[in-house]
């Protein structure tokens, strides 16, 4: 049976959470100072008031002013939010409270208990956020005690049809451990060198995206990119064939490259591996067809001026909408982030041919994860969507010793095409040739490969030449 869901007030936890939270159930969010608890929580609340629903802020911590303060700096509307401040007042500190027959946490657990009782009782709220629970160990004689409380605390609350966040300051002094096991779901938020993550640990009663999604702070507030499990994503499409729009190339490709195949571009700096894949993205956008490219070294102003002096108007084709080019910056971008504005293209702006420009680039943007592990995630979920993918390998050789790529990603590649340096009478020239094509046969010559102000033009079969791997060839029979 579906159950029916509480957005969480984040759309990419929503997706790690299969919809978001079940109603009437306690969920704790764990993590270091400033990982995004709060945020997090103020999400969850804000979310609900938009939707008509009474909720209810618990802050034992910070004061009621401060996460206003702090709220409206990030956009958060807190209007429809009901606050109960039990943070220590300033008076606190100046009074001298004395205790003689009792301990201070049995004089003062009464009153917060029954604030807190009054409150929810008044209000009856649908959402109650709590910040932070490990307070209440203050209050409690013993651990018995406290996790005694903390449960019967919890069931006073989602009796009454309320689903409550809460969470925690745990740490190696004082660990959380028996609030892990008294919540029904665990939010763990991490801040390490590399990144904010978050993590789903346990989720009673539903299934999750497993693993640890990239998380943002900014602007506003919490953003989360749940990590790419290509099998979840998948769309009928026609395996028809795409034509570059080169006659010669064409032939080379027997016919040109199919939908939902993933084609890796490898040569030497300069050979023209860009240009190529461009060269398919304009014969896309004469059919109507929008393509992207994700440019990690090149800047679109310099890309845009060489293309335009070969005859492929990609400022026209942007302005037309056919094309989209994107400058990232490696360091910015996390793997799951970067698989984000990806899926944005393709499930949203509805683009058919994507580029990476290049596999070097996009390899900074891993900051020391797996390459081939990523890759493969982005490689067989635009397969799955039908998109026709490009990736631009560059490989350190000018001539001498062939290698397809030197990452050891040519087992994702349905179809290697390699461009290649040649020495002629003493001056630089191209040859372009298929390694590899999985769905159909292809040319087994290598042909010439110039790129002019005309646009691309490929030669006749070289097959006068021997030794063309190499980079120095040599004519047959003379």
């Amino acid at each position: 049976m579906l159950q029916q869901r509480l957005s969480t007030g984040i759309v990419g936890l929503d997706e790690v959470l299969h919809g978001g939270f079940t109603p009437g159930r306690a969920y704790l969010v764990r993590g270091g100072p400033g990982t995004g608890k709060t945020t997090l929580g103020l999400h969850f609340l804000t979310a609900g008031s938009a939707n008509g629903e009474k909720v209810l802020f618990i802050t034992l911590g910070e004061p009621e002013a401060m996460i206003r303060q702090n709220a409206e700096s990030l956009g958060f509307d807190l209007s429809g939010i009901a606050f109960l401040d039990l943070s220590p007042t300033p008076e606190f500190f100046a009074q001298v409270e004395t205790y003689d027959i009792f301990s201070p946490a049995e004089v003062e657990r009464e009153p917060t208990t029954r604030k807190i009782v009054e409150q929810v009782e008044r209000l009856k709220p649908s959402r109650v956020f709590i910040d932070a629970m490990t307070q209440f160990r203050y209050l409690a004689a013993d651990p018995y005690q406290y996790r005694k409380q903390v449960l019967s605390f919890l069931r006073f609350l989602v009796e009454r049809d309320t689903t409550v966040l809460f969470t925690s300051e745990g740490s190696a002094e004082a660990p959380d451990a028996d609030l892990q096991f008294l919540s029904d779901g665990i939010i763990h938020l991490e801040y390490a060198p590399e990144g904010r993550t978050l993590c789903v640990n346990k989720f009673r009663g539903s299934d999750f995206l497993s693993g640890r999604h990239a998380m943002r702070l900014g602007e506003r507030g919490m953003e989360v990119f749940p990590r790419l499990m290509p099998e979840v994503y998948w769309r009928e499409f026609a395996l028809e064939t795409i034509s570059s729009g080169v006659p010669e190339l064409d032939e080379l490709l027997h016919g040109g490259l199919e939908r939902g195949t993933v084609t890796i571009i490898t040569g030497p700096s300069g050979v023209g591996k860009t240009t190529l894949g461009l060269q398919f993205m304009k014969k896309a956008a004469g059919r109507g067809e929008r393509s992207v490219v994700y440019t990690f070294e090149e800047g679109v102003e310099t890309l845009l001026a060489r293309c335009e002096g070969i005859n492929i108007p990609v400022r026209a084709m942007m302005e037309r909408g056919t094309l989209s080019v994107v400058k990232v910056e490696p360091l910015r971008y996390t793997p799951d982030e970067f698989a984000h504005l990806v899926r944005r293209e393709v499930e949203e702006e509805g683009a058919r041919i994507v580029m990476l420009d290049s596999i070097a680039g996009y390899r900074l943007s891993l900051r020391g994860e797996d390459l081939v592990g990523h890759l493969h995630a982005l490689s067989k979920y635009l397969a799955n969507m039908g998109i026709t993918t490009l990736l631009i390998n560059e490989v350190e050789h000018i001539t001498g010793e062939f290698r397809a790529t030197e990452v050891g990603i040519s087992y994702l590649a349905d179809n290697i095409i390699f461009l290649r340096f040649l020495e002629m009478g003493g001056e630089l020239h191209k040859a372009i040739g298929v390694l590899k094509k999985r769905v159909s046969d292809f040319e087994k010559s290598l042909r010439e490969f110039q790129i002019t102000r005309y646009g691309i033009k490929v030669g006749r079969p070289l097959t006068d030449l021997r030794g063309i791997l190499s980079g120095t060839p040599e004519l047959v029979g003379k």
